[in-house]
């Protein structure tokens, strides 16, 4: 089994390659970086079942898969598909990336305020670089994570923004991340790095998606850096392939009086696994968590969220709910970690799933590591199915039972859906939820309990 765990000379022969590339493009002053990487990669390997962070996600089959890197798309998909993918807000910036290459025919940027940066990463790197150097692969360690480090030695585009201290970005910023579909299994390596100045604001959703229905690997990281004062709004709607692997890092870091929220939302892919590592860096910084996975057939989403208070009085929630139906499976790890000298912490962290089928599975582990003595926190997780009380209110006033079912299961996921306060994306992952809801129950209407 470590030998399959191991399996990464096809990333070898592709780095070969790409480093070739390197050799006669820009961006030197990042090749010793991305040789580190590599060796970080390869003295990690794939995660094993024997490793506690994964031993609930075998990835065994996706290390078996000769993955190679995807190409740069010498034609970009239509505009109407792009549209499908697009939050419905007429005002928002958007950056299109296909199979990780930026897209500028289908992005669109419109005049920001003085100093603000919208742009994709392979430009900015040169461009502005005293911007990006300070954060690029200092936030998300690629000596711990093997998807991390594989992220990092491959990177090449991406997204960057940049707000300057004291300004609010009205506008939505939207970074759309499409995978096409190509002859043999490729991968792409989404690289976004987004960096608040003191005083500033912004709402940035990531999205990603496959235009077709091949098999394709997504190994994407994040980093966010949270100035002091500055308040970020971050959403995460990942709806790719079903046949598709999706592995992704957002490592964020706050400074004093911050204020971070995600809202994460999974509903596609084969296998999916999201890590969001939250450090709190500063006093006063507060971060809310809010997740929401839906799972069918075979898929698997695996949710691990950590919450590092490093500093007094800090404040953090989170919400994750999950929805598993047919033979899918989840997993949920949360944990928050509370250090010696973090007095006054208040946190609260709670874990919801319902399974739709019997043979539906859940890991959940709310982790509480608490290390200081002056702190509120509580932790909390429940697995349950459809309330069969309910169901009979419903269906006794006329209502069929898969239409009560659905309206039951959306019911469990509101709260989250209404804690989005950007109308737009609520509209947009509300009709994605239920439009998938009305699928589920079409497709198996017998597996439920």
């Amino acid at each position: 089994m470590k030998d399959v765990m191991k399996n990464t000379n096809p990333y070898h022969y592709s780095f070969v390659e790409f480093e070739k590339r390197l050799a006669a493009g820009k961006h030197r002053w990042l090749n010793g970086m991305r040789m580190d990487a590599l060796s970080s990669f390869s003295r990690l390997g794939f995660p094993a079942p024997k490793d506690e962070e994964w031993r609930f996600t075998d990835i065994s089959a996706l290390s078996q898969i000769p993955f190679k890197p995807a190409a740069k798309c010498t034609k970009c998909p239509a505009a109407a598909e792009v549209a499908r993918h697009s939050i419905g807000d007429e005002n928002a910036i958007q950056l299109v990336f296909v199979n990780g290459f930026y897209c500028e025919e289908l992005s669109t940027l419109k005049k920001l305020p003085k100093g603000v940066l919208v742009g994709n990463l392979a430009v900015a790197l040169d461009a502005d670089r005293a911007q990006i150097e300070p954060f690029l692969a200092k936030l998300a360690s690629y000596r711990h994570s093997a998807f991390a480090a594989l992220n990092t030695a491959f990177m090449s585009d991406g997204a960057f923004v940049y707000i300057p201290p004291a300004t609010a970005v009205n506008e939505l910023i939207h970074i759309l991340y499409l995978s096409a579909g190509q002859p043999e299994a490729t991968i792409s390596y989404p690289r976004s790095l987004i960096v608040l100045g003191s005083g500033s604001q912004a709402n940035i959703v990531e999205s990603y998606a496959g235009v077709d229905r091949g098999i394709y690997f997504t190994n994407a990281v994040t980093e966010v850096f949270v100035g002091n004062s500055s308040l970020l709004d971050h959403y995460k709607l990942q709806r790719e392939s079903e046949a598709a692997y999706h592995i992704a890092t957002i490592q964020v870091q706050q400074e004093r009086d911050s204020s971070f929220t995600s809202h994460s939302i999974s509903l596609g892919g084969s296998l999916v696994r999201n890590d969001l590592n939250v450090l709190m860096n500063a006093t006063g910084a507060e971060c809310v968590l809010n997740g929401l996975y839906a799972a069918r057939g075979r898929q698997h989403v695996d949710n691990h969220t950590s919450i590092d208070h490093a500093q007094p009085h800090c404040s953090s929630r989170e919400l994750y709910k999950g929805i598993l139906d047919d033979g899918s499976s989840g997993v949920f790890n949360g944990r928050i970690l509370v250090r010696k000298d973090a007095q006054k912490t208040n946190a609260r962290q709670t874990n919801k799933n319902l399974l739709l089928s019997k043979d539906a599975l859940i890991n959940t582990q709310p982790q509480l590591e608490i290390f200081a003595d002056d702190v509120k926190c509580t932790h909390g997780a429940a697995i349950g199915q459809l309330n069969e009380e309910e169901l009979f209110y419903l269906r006794s006033r006329g209502i069929g039972k898969e239409s009560a079912r659905t309206l039951l299961t959306y019911a469990f996921a509101s709260d989250l859906l209404n804690a989005i306060k950007i109308k737009p994306i609520q509209c947009e992952i509300d009709l994605l939820l239920l439009a998938r809801l009305s699928r589920t129950r079409e497709r198996a209407p017998e597996t439920a309990a």
